[in-house]
C-alpha cells in the first residue's frame, strides 16, 4: 500500500466485512435501475458521522451527535430513490425488530432497532417511479452476508452515475465499492461508497479515472474545465457577477451523492467515531474532485465494534484516520471500475477503450 506499507496489508476479504460483525446485504432492480445496500451490525456499534455535502438526505443523525443519549447503531441504509427510497428503512427496522436486535427500552416493549440511513439520487438514470421501498429494505437485511461483498452496479450502486459536470448525457456509470485495511496492531478499517459524485473520479494514486464523455469515444473532459467555462458562458449570457454569491441554479439540480459506511473493530465513543468521520472524509475528496458541492449530498457513517480493547490514543485515533481516508478512496474507485452499464450510459471500460 501507498501509506505505511510495513504496517497496513489489504484485509481478508478485502471489503468492509473484514471487520468481525459487519454483514452487507443488496437488493437490486435492474430494470427500475436502483436498489438499496444494508450494513449491518446486530450486536450494535458506535456511531459517528459527517456530512459535507450541500444536499445531503438522511435518517436519524440527530441521534448521532456526541450530547444524545443513544450509544449504538444496528444497521446503515444506503439507497437509491433520493428521498422516496427512505422507505426502505422501515423494512430494515422491521426485520432486525423480528429477530430481536435492536436497543432495550423497556420490559415488554420490542427491541427498537437504530437504523441510519442516506439517499441518494437515481431518479433520472431509470423509472422515476421506481424506488426501494419496504419490502426492498427487509430483502436487503435479510440477505446480509459476511465475507465476499458484491460491487459495482449492485444494491445501492445500480443507479449510480459519476463525472456529470456536463449532465447526464456525458457521464460515466457509477456504482458501490468496498476494500479494507489492516494493520499490524490489530486494528481493521473497512469502507462501503455508493458513487453517484458530479465529479470526477480518480484512483488511489491520483490518476483521473472517470471524466465526463468527450466529442469522440475515449475522450474524456476534466470537470474543473467544464465548470470554468460553464461560468464564463453564464456570466456572459446573464451579466452575472462572478465574485458574487448568488448565481442561477444548476441544470441538474441537488441531484449527486458519494454515501459511505466506515467499519472498525476499534473501541471508540461517539465523539471518536465523529472525528473518524470527519478524517474519512479526506479520502473522499482525493477521489472525487470536485467534492462536497452544493449539488452533493456526500455522507460518510462510521461504525465501531469496539472488539479490538486496546485502549484509545490521540496517536491511534490519527491512525485510523490514514486507515480510513485510504479504504474510502479505494471503495469509490472500484464502485466506479466494478460497475456495468445501464440506461445508456457506458463504464469507464467501455468508454476508455476506445482508440
Amino acid at each position: 500500500m501507498r501509506l505505511l506499507p510495513r504496517v497496513l496489508s489489504a484485509a481478508d476479504p478485502d471489503a468492509i466485512t473484514a471487520v468481525p460483525g459487519i454483514r452487507v446485504g443488496h437488493w437490486s432492480d435492474t430494470a427500475g435501475i436502483t436498489g438499496c445496500t444494508v450494513v449491518r451490525c446486530d450486536r450494535g456499534a458506535v456511531p459517528g458521522y459527517c456530512s459535507l455535502g450541500g444536499a445531503p438526505g438522511s435518517i436519524e443523525t440527530e441521534l448521532l451527535k456526541p450530547e444524545n443519549t443513544i450509544a449504538r447503531a444496528h444497521a446503515v441504509l444506503l439507497t437509491g430513490g433520493s428521498a422516496f427510497g427512505l422507505a426502505a428503512a422501515t423494512g430494515v427496522r422491521e426485520a432486525l425488530r423480528d429477530r430481536g436486535v435492536g436497543q432495550a427500552l423497556a420490559v415488554g416493549v420490542p427491541r427498537i432497532p437504530i437504523v441510519l440511513g442516506a439517499v441518494l439520487f437515481d431518479l433520472r438514470i431509470g423509472s422515476a417511479e421506481a424506488f426501494p421501498d419496504a419490502a426492498a429494505g427487509r430483502r436487503a437485511t435479510e440477505g446480509a452476508r459476511d465475507g465476499v461483498v458484491s460491487q459495482g452496479s449492485v444494491g445501492a450502486g445500480v443507479g449510480c452515475t459519476v463525472a456529470k459536470t456536463g449532465g447526464l448525457e456525458t457521464a460515466l456509470k457509477g456504482g458501490i465499492g468496498s476494500a479494507a485495511l489492516a494493520h499490524g496492531s490489530g486494528l481493521v478499517v473497512g469502507a462501503l461508497a455508493a458513487v453517484n459524485c458530479i465529479g470526477d473520479v480518480h484512483d488511489t494514486g491520483g490518476k483521473l479515472i472517470a471524466a465526463p464523455r468527450g466529442r469522440r469515444p475515449g475522450e474524456m473532459c476534466v470537470a474543473a474545465d467544464l465548470v470554468a467555462q460553464s461560468a464564463v458562458r453564464d456570466a456572459d449570457a446573464t451579466g452575472i457577477d462572478l465574485e458574487s454569491t448568488e448565481s442561477a441554479p444548476a441544470s441538474e439540480g441537488p441531484t449527486n451523492t458519494t454515501i459511505a459506511v466506515i467499519a472498525t473493530n476499534a473501541r471508540l465513543d461517539k465523539a471518536q467515531a465523529t472525528r473518524l468521520a470527519i478524517m474519512a472524509d479526506d479520502g473522499l475528496g482525493r477521489a472525487i474532485r470536485p467534492a462536497h458541492t452544493p449539488l452533493d449530498g456526500d455522507s460518510i457513517f462510521v461504525l465501531a465494534t469496539g472488539d479490538d480493547r486496546t485502549p484509545m490514543t490521540l496517536n491511534r485515533i490519527v491512525l485510523l484516520g490514514v486507515m480510513a481516508a485510504e479504504t474510502i478512496s479505494l471503495a469509490i474507485q472500484r464502485g466506479v471500475t466494478a460497475a456495468t452499464a445501464l440506461g445508456d450510459v457506458p463504464t469507464v471500460h467501455e468508454w476508455t477503450r476506445h482508440p
